[in-house]
């Protein structure tokens, strides 16, 4: 089975954010973010995504 968006869920993994954290970002559910990946997303959606999972790897690394 293929999986769409695993360039987002790659990248939230290897930076250690979870989905409910960009979901938390984006004022959505974590059941409608995950609903939302289950599509292959618009160029830019995704890097809406990238940047709000860099900013949250970087307040974790300053944590």
């Amino acid at each position: 089975m293929f999986q769409c968006n695993i360039d987002i869920r790659q990248k939230a993994k290897e930076s250690s954010v979870s989905l409910w954290e960009i979901a938390d970002k984006l004022n959505i559910s974590e059941s409608t973010m995950t609903r939302k990946l289950r599509r292959e997303l618009p160029t830019k959606e995704k890097d809406q995504l990238f940047s709000i999972i860099e900013k949250l790897a970087k307040e974790k690394a300053v944590e």
